[in-house]
């Protein structure tokens, strides 16, 4: 393969942006254009590399590429920027230790880029969080180990996702890739849509196979090294944050008004994590704040609870997170202390522009605005200031300083974030709206702020300008951000009683991940904002890459729809501008576009001069004088290498289009020369085949036939033998066996038809299939009774107790009142529930609950009659095992408590009415005020239980149930008869009850 010796053999277009003739806004977009659409993607700008997103797969980074590259001067070939990691890997030296860093440092990334990265609108493998590693070098440029850190995690994307785009890779990858025996374990299934937290509308990617990727994770998890302990562990934490997102909520009143929130349906995170149920539904029901010496609890109703469940599922992903990074640190850490070599690498999610943009968008961006900023404080004005400060002869070049916007935000008096942090903390109500107030008051008269409840009068009809919105102007354009959720994100709190529930789970990593949960370690003082936490962590970072001597890849998107061949000029030309390239470009070429340190520049150039070959130890400006003696020669030796390497290149190419045409033809020649004999081959192959398979049928044909006839006259010989030899039984046992073969034969058809006509399980059926023989009569009435008592007993067992003793109560109502009573029979169909007032839930009955010992066993609204004139009062009646109590409905106040020894009897019409008397015993100590003569709906069930409670007591007699349209009822000292007739109410359809004289109440029943 030919290698390129310069940057100038075979260049598309410029390959520097420094040596572009004429330099203008056209003429660089048109370059970027050329070499894009030759896959030349990436583009000088002196130090500075462009790098256009192809998006597509280009064999640019390949093992001979990398060996092409390797210990080759920055411009002797084309630009290229290779993958870092895999660079290392292939140049670096050779050993089973190195062998192993190198490994670990590459597989950490597959890792990172499975929990950390997403698809978005804009890109399908778009970093989630930012990354930051440090590669440590010895002095022989082996690679010792690493220390990766990472910055603000979208833990938002766990529980929503805007539309058109997905959670993090891991949860696909699971579903997708993971074992059957592994989904089963960890009680997942592999259909998306049963999880509330995975998008649908973008659940598979074109060009991602989530399942490959799953097994790249877990070998890459093994070979940094993780134990299959802790990859079991963190999958489990994984598929709980997708249970997580299945619980639902719902509304429980309580005594006080206030509804709470409960869990719906018992959910298997709690397996998953070790965690018992109602632990988990109670940090979701209640909040615990404590102060000092005092600590609250409030409920939670169910749109607090979504909150706090959301909260957990972001906080569990994120500290799942930050927890793998540094458990990968453990693993690729440098193990020696010996002086080192530091590289560091920057992997930080772009500018970011959406049609709905959020605290996270806010917080990205700034990120973007603090690196603009050194990019121009290191390329643009310090350079600028160093030509002025060595005396070089320098026209200023104009540039947008974005130090302005960066104030706007991060100020610690009147920055927004601080602004953010004290509406956070102070106290009082707290709202999106009392921010973006105080915004719309601090920053109104700043030029890159703008909202249109400002004081600025200029934004007051810009429609475009929504009210709930405010607009900053940053380095790349103005971006729209909603102020809905700023508060709640910079907040980030995690209730104290779901860390200390987490903390309870008998599940190690979990314990782990949520440290503050510990009951000993109580911390009361509020953690930090999230807003504090980012800025602190990007000045640290800016510190960081300041101590560093950076190299910057701009890279730009050619189109917005993610597609290959297409470039938008107007988006790369607002790219370039944003990103100050034009300016980067002015300043290269007005100063010095090629500069390097002294010492390797002495060290690479020593040998062109008699006076620092082979050792120089004079001043440096020396070689400036050499440099004009030397002028002419140099560039005569230009001329003629230029000369030669022009004939040579024009040499080269005329034997290069010989040799391909020569190649072309003999390969044509060859192929043609193949093809024939192939074919006569094939003709002569095809008809010997033939013939021998022709051949071998004959043979195969022949040899069945013959098969075949022998078997036949065998056959038949034995036969013959068989039957000349058994004559004999034939004939002397004929007629029994043919008796038994019949009477079979009867037996198993009579089976068969009885097995396709049989009736239907239901006890009820009495259908049964008519006996076909006489002969049969008796067992065929027998397996009927079989077969009815079976089903009976199959029936019997799918009774629960609760279901058994509802028909036992069925079936002493219908022994009591069947034919007896005409109410009965509406009574069938309706299930006895026993308690009609709920009285153990009903807060108006607790204290008439409260006095009642044993276990309510009916409670209902019943009339008492008057004997004065016959009208009913409603009272409670509540029956127990040992009494029955009647109390004033509206009060609750016990009217009479009566035990059911002191009750011998009970009276009740055969009429459609339902009045009963309740007759006690005479001389008992209830007796005094007289019989009861009472009226209820419910009478087939009230005295079905009165009944068989003293059926079941062996203390007490059976109550005896009289059944009569006239009894007599005694009314303290007077007895009075109770006369029930058939008529016409005045009411029209009830039953009326009048008094007639001192010694008669007739009740007038509506006729049938």
């Amino acid at each position: 393969m030919e290698v390129k010796t310069s940057l100038l053999d075979n260049m598309i277009g410029v390959g520097d942006m420094v040596l572009i003739e004429p330099l203008s806004e056209d003429t660089f977009i048109e370059n970027l254009k050329k070499r894009f659409d030759h896959n030349e993607i990436y583009t000088y700008i002196g130090s500075v590399v462009i790098s256009m997103n192809p998006y597509k797969s280009l064999p640019i980074y390949t093992a001979e590429k990398v060996e092409e590259y390797r210990n080759r001067n920055f411009y002797e070939l084309s630009p290229h920027i290779k993958f870092v990691m895999s660079y290392v890997a292939a140049v670096c030296g050779k050993g089973q230790e190195v062998n192993k860093v190198k490994e670990q440092l590459l597989q950490s990334n597959p890792v990172l880029e499975a929990f950390g990265n997403a698809k978005t609108v804009r890109n399908d493998n778009s970093s989630r969080f930012g990354k930051y590693m440090d590669i440590e070098f010895d002095f022989k440029g082996d690679p010792l180990g690493g220390v990766i850190s990472n910055y603000l995690l979208e833990k938002s994307r766990v529980v929503k996702q805007p539309r058109g785009e997905r959670n993090f890779h891991i949860f696909y990858q699971l579903l997708s890739g993971a074992s059957d025996d592994t989904l089963k374990k960890l009680k997942l299934d592999r259909d998306f849509s049963k999880y509330n937290y995975l998008s649908l509308d973008s659940a598979t990617v074109n060009g991602l196979d989530d399942a490959a990727s799953f097994r790249t994770v877990r070998n890459a998890m093994q070979i940094v090294g993780f134990m299959e302990d802790e990859v079991q562990s963190i999958l489990e934490l994984v598929a709980a944050v997708l249970k997580l997102g299945n619980i639902e909520f719902k509304p429980e009143s309580r005594c006080n008004g206030f509804d709470e929130s409960r869990i719906k349906d018992k959910n298997e995170m709690c397996e998953l994590l070790g965690i018992e149920q109602s632990v988990l539904e109670r940090a979701f029901s209640f909040r615990t704040v404590e102060a000092k010496m005092e600590k609250v609890s409030t409920s939670l109703n169910v749109a607090q609870a979504y909150y706090a469940r959301d909260a957990l599922a972001k906080n569990l992903y994120s500290r799942l997170f930050s927890w793998l990074v540094n458990r990968i640190n453990e693993s690729i850490k440098a193990q020696t202390k010996t002086h080192k070599k530091v590289m560091g690498v920057l992997d930080i999610y772009g500018f970011e522009i959406f049609e709905d943009n959020s605290f996270e968008q806010f917080i990205i961006n700034y990120c973007n605005e603090k690196l603009q900023q050194i990019f121009i404080e290191l390329t643009l004005r310090e350079e600028q200031e160093e030509y002025i400060r060595e005396g070089i002869e320098w026209t200023n070049i104009e540039y947008f300083n974005n130090a302005i916007i960066c104030d706007l935000i991060e100020n610690v008096s009147n920055g927004i974030l601080a602004m953010l942090d004290e509406e956070c903390l102070r106290p009082g109500t707290v709202t999106d709206e009392t921010f973006l107030d105080k915004l719309n008051t601090v920053c109104a008269e700043h030029q890159h702020f703008e909202s249109r409840q400002s004081k600025n009068s200029k934004f007051l009809t810009d429609h475009s300008l929504p009210h709930n919105c405010f607009r900053i102007q940053h380095y790349a354009g103005k971006v729209l951000y909603r102020v809905e959720g700023f508060v709640d994100k910079n907040n980030d709190l995690l209730y104290r009683d779901l860390s200390q529930a987490m903390y309870k789970a008998n599940h190690s990593l979990i314990k782990i991940l949520f440290p503050e949960g510990n009951p000993a370690k109580v911390n009361l003082k509020r953690p930090p904002t999230a807003g504090f936490q980012f800025r602190a962590s990007v000045g640290t970072l800016m510190k960081n890459l300041l101590t560093k001597n950076p190299n910057y890849i701009r890279c730009i998107k050619p189109n917005d729809k993610k597609a290959a061949h297409i470039f938008t000029d107007s988006l790369v030309c607002h790219q370039a501008r944003y990103l100050g390239l034009m300016e980067n470009v002015r300043v290269r070429r007005a100063g010095y576009a090629f500069r390097q340190p002294y010492e390797p520049c002495l060290e690479r150039y020593k040998m062109l001069c008699k006076q620092t070959w082979p050792h120089w130890k004079g001043p440096l400006f020396f070689l400036e004088e050499k440099r004009r003696q030397c002028l002419e020669d140099l560039a005569t030796l230009i001329q003629k290498i230029y000369r030669g390497w022009k004939c040579r290149t024009h040499f080269l190419l005329l034997k290069k289009s010989q040799v391909v045409v020569a190649a072309w033809y003999r390969r044509f020649a060859q192929q043609k020369k193949y093809q024939n004999i192939r074919s006569s081959a094939l003709v002569l192959q095809s008809f010997i085949r033939g013939w021998k398979a022709r051949k071998l049928l004959r043979e195969l044909k022949h040899k069945k036939r013959c098969e075949e006839a022998v078997t036949t006259i065998s056959a038949y010989w034995h036969g013959t033998q068989v039957r000349r030899e058994y004559r004999k039984f034939f004939r002397a046992n004929a007629g029994k066996k043919i008796y038994d073969f019949t009477i079979q034969r009867i037996m198993q058809k009579y089976f068969m038809g009885l097995k396709k006509t049989m009736p239907s399980m239901s006890p009820v059926d009495k259908s049964w299939p008519a006996r076909p023989y006489g002969f049969l009569d008796g067992m065929h009435q027998e397996l009927r009774r079989i077969f009815h008592l079976w089903r009976c007993k199959k029936y019997r067992s799918q009774f629960t107790e609760e279901k058994k003793a509802t028909y036992e109560e069925k079936l002493a109502a219908s022994e009591l009142f069947k034919d007896k009573k005409a109410l009965y029979p509406s009574s069938v169909g309706q299930p006895f529930k026993g308690d009609y007032v709920e009285i153990t839930k009903n807060p108006k009955y607790q204290k008439l609950n409260s006095l009642v010992e044993d276990k309510v066993l009916l409670a209902d609204v019943v009339s008492k009659i008057n004997r004065a004139n016959g009208k009913g009062a409603p009272r409670i009646f509540l029956l127990t095992k040992k009494s029955f109590v009647l109390a004033d409905q509206k009060t609750g106040q016990v009217k009479a408590s009566v035990p059911l020894l002191d009750l011998s009897s009970v009276s009740v019409s055969t009429q459609s009415d339902g009045f009963f008397a309740l007759k006690l015993k005479e001389g008992s100590t209830s007796a005094a005020k007289g019989d009861f003569l009472l009226s209820s709906d419910r009478l087939i069930e009230i005295i079905t239980k009165l009944h068989r409670i003293g059926a079941a007591s062996a203390d007490r007699n059976q109550i005896n149930i009289d059944i009569s349209d006239e009894f007599l009822v005694q009314f303290k000292q007077d007895k009075v008869c109770v006369k029930f007739i058939q008529g016409t109410p005045k009411n029209g359809n009830g039953v009326a009850c009048k008094r007639k004289n001192n010694r008669l109440l007739e009740v007038s029943v509506p006729s049938p």
